[in-house]
């Protein structure tokens, strides 16, 4: 700083011999303990009494790093650095909790040191820094001599002194006007001539309240005087509140007795009737206040509330439906009666054509049946209960699956064109065998002999009883359900490859039956409470439906492909997507189908009987489908307490046929 001050022109500073003194032991101190040496000089305790605590300059000041947080040097060895650039480095620090605490209990100045974050030293505090820092946990001065209560000296008194302050003369601009200010006040002016200076408008002294109701509409239905609830009326008094009531309102001893045996409660006069010979006899009535307290109460206590009652005709929230008559064509009379099995049909199905007609019953015999004549043209022995039937529905192959006991037989019924029962022949003739032979969960036999000439061409044998078979839309790929819980309960045959393969490889639940979608690559499985979807193409579950109904027993997709009605067999008809429930069913559901062309849909029940329901389907999913029940057709007689156990429709007249326990199949048209 000297050598600053000699640059630029000035004599360096004088120093007085109490610095000269401090920069010494400074030095001296430094030396010291750059030797290893912790101990102050003997000088220190000169300074201290020769200078304020707060302002004693013999502070150690060999780090200078600065004003800085310490914890940016806790990861280094050094502390900081001194004056000539050395690193301070950390004293050494090997004692543990045991160690300190020894000293803690052994050394008598352990209260009084503390560690110096600049340095990293323990320093021992002098008797003055103690009672220097207790006067300033007490809010005292840390000087011990300053004293705060002193007179205190006005420099600039009311006495008028003889010397002023300052003898510096008067400046110009004190007593000329400014420009400055004269050219504001002059665009001031202007401004307020343009008018782009308004003054301030007056403060206008208006009441802070107002109506509240001023605004209000008097007519309106929510107005403050329509919506006012009158307090309710004290009832009249009667012939038992007379002073002169009749005999027979006065009470006897033992009604007495029991009145006042009751609770206030319980009782229904709260007074006891007596007769006075007349008015003037009449005393005061004790129960004056206390009923006039009891009417407040319920005046401000009991909330009274205006209900608005909506006038609702019940007929206008029964939906509008059409009338049947205007939903033809659908079935209505019964035309013909299949006769022939001696046990329950349990199932049936059509051909594509829509000629003929094959039933499975419990009498172990297959029939095949014309349409239009109820002709049984073909019956084919089997060697159990038939639990299911289905016709290819390819009008080019002439084939019937036919699920018996463990097998599924592929039949050829020769019915029709001789051509096509021929041609599919022809088909099942012209497999050939692979070279190696691939491991199946199923067995395929080629019949001989007799059955062969019954018409049967193939038979594919399960290890468990297969319950349904149903055929894939192109007609080459058929699946089954077997009575099983394995994984091995939905088996998918090819008719053409004679292959078979297991689908899932983990079972979900007891199968009840399956169904091909008819238009895109979905398979639909219902278990007892949902219905699961599987695309395909991809092998994965593409959705999950959830039924209100314990107990899916079958299950039928709309042609179209949006809808899915399972059928429950507890008495009512689901509609999956959207849930629509018509339930008309007084006992369980066995089967649900839809037409393929016409809007309809039917069902059949144990009670014997079958609705059918006129059911139009929307392109937009988000509408309900509008399901109106057309007819409710009766005929079947309950055997065994079971009715109808299977429905179909007709491929392409608006016909029903129906299998029922009574050993007969019937046409409704």
């Amino acid at each position: 700083s000297q050598r600053g001050l000699a640059g630029r022109g000035g004599r360096p500073r004088s120093q007085s011999p109490t610095e000269t003194l401090s920069r010494r032991i400074q030095a001296d101190n430094s030396g010291l303990q750059a030797t290893g040496c912790s101990q102050s000089l003997p000088g220190s305790i000169a300074c201290s009494d020769m200078f304020p605590p707060p302002l004693c300059p013999l502070q150690d000041i060999r780090n200078t790093v600065g004003n800085i947080p310490m914890e940016w040097y806790q990861d280094f060895p050094h502390i900081g650095y001194d004056l000539d650039g050395k690193r301070i480095y950390k004293p050494v620090r090997s004692k543990d909790e045991l160690d300190k605490f020894l000293e803690q209990m052994e050394n008598p100045e352990y209260w009084r040191t503390v560690q110096d974050k600049m340095t990293g030293v323990d320093v021992t505090l002098t008797d003055e820094q103690v009672a220097l820092v207790q006067r300033l946990q007490r809010g005292q001065f840390g000087d011990v001599h300053f004293n705060p209560y002193e007179p205190a000296v006005d420099f600039f008194s009311s006495e008028v002194m003889l010397h002023p302050v300052t003898n510096r003369p008067a400046d110009k601009r004190s007593f000329i006007p400014s420009l400055l200010e004269k050219e504001k006040v002059s665009k001031l002016v202007h401004a307020i001539k343009m008018g782009w200076l308004k003054p301030r408008k007056p403060r206008q002294d208006t009441p802070t309240f107002y109506d509240l109701w001023a605004q209000e509409d008097p007519n309106s239905i929510l107005g403050r005087h329509k919506m006012h609830v009158p307090a309710p009326k004290v009832p009249l008094p009667g012939h038992e509140e007379s002073y002169n009531p009749p005999p027979e309102y006065l009470l006897s001893e033992e009604e007495k007795l029991a009145w006042q045996q009751q609770e206030s409660s319980e009782r229904k006069l709260s007074f006891l009737p007596q007769r006075y010979q007349c008015l003037r006899t009449v005393p005061a009535y004790s129960r004056f206040i206390h009923e006039r307290f009891e009417r407040c109460l319920d005046l401000y206590l009991c909330p009274r509330q205006r209900k608005m009652r909506v006038n609702v005709d019940p007929e206008d929230l029964i939906p509008r439906l059409p009338k049947p008559r205007d939903l033809q064509p659908f079935p209505t009379t019964q035309a013909l009666v299949y006769r022939g099995h001696s046990s329950l049909v349990r199932c049936l199905s059509v051909s594509p054509s829509g000629q003929w007609l094959v039933t499975g019953s419990d009498d172990g015999t297959v029939r095949f049946w014309e349409v239009c004549t109820a002709r049984c043209m073909r019956t084919l022995p089997v060697p159990g209960v038939v639990k299911s039937v289905a016709w290819n529905p390819n009008p080019s192959v002439c084939l019937v699956a036919v699920a018996v006991e463990q097998s599924v037989l592929l039949v050829n019924p020769c019915l029709g064109d001789k051509l096509l029962y021929g041609a599919t022949d022809q088909l099942i003739d012209a497999y050939t065998a692979p070279e190696e032979q691939r491991l199946q969960p199923v067995t395929w036999e080629v019949p001989a002999g007799g059955e062969r000439d019954q018409g049967v061409r193939l038979v594919i044998k399960h290890g468990k009883p297969v319950k349904q078979v149903v055929w894939h839309g192109k007609g080459d790929y058929l699946a089954s359900v077997l009575a099983d819980n394995s994984n091995l309960q939905v088996l998918i045959h090819q008719s053409s490859k004679r292959w078979s393969q297991n689908p899932f490889r983990l079972s979900q639940g007891q199968v009840q039956c399956v169904l091909f979608h008819p238009l895109r690559p979905f398979f639909f499985v219902a278990t007892k409470r949902h219905v699961r979807v599987y695309n395909l193409l991809k092998q994965e579950l593409a959705k999950k439906l959830l039924a209100n109904c314990k107990w899916l027993s079958s299950m039928a997709v709309h042609p179209a492909g949006t809808r899915s009605p399972p059928g429950p067999p507890g008495g009512s008809e689901l509609l999956t997507f959207p849930s629509q429930e018509p339930g008309h069913h007084k006992k369980a559901l066995r089967s649900v189908a839809f037409h393929k062309h016409y809007p309809l849909f039917a069902s059949g029940s144990d009670d014997g009987s079958v609705i059918v329901c006129h059911g139009m389907v929307y392109n937009d999913l988000l509408q309900n489908p509008l399901i109106v029940p057309v007819k409710v057709l009766k005929g079947h007689a309950l055997t065994q307490d079971l009715g109808v156990l299977d429905v179909v429709f007709h491929p392409t007249q608006p016909w029903l046929f129906s299998a029922g326990a009574d050993g007969t199949a019937r046409l409704y048209t």
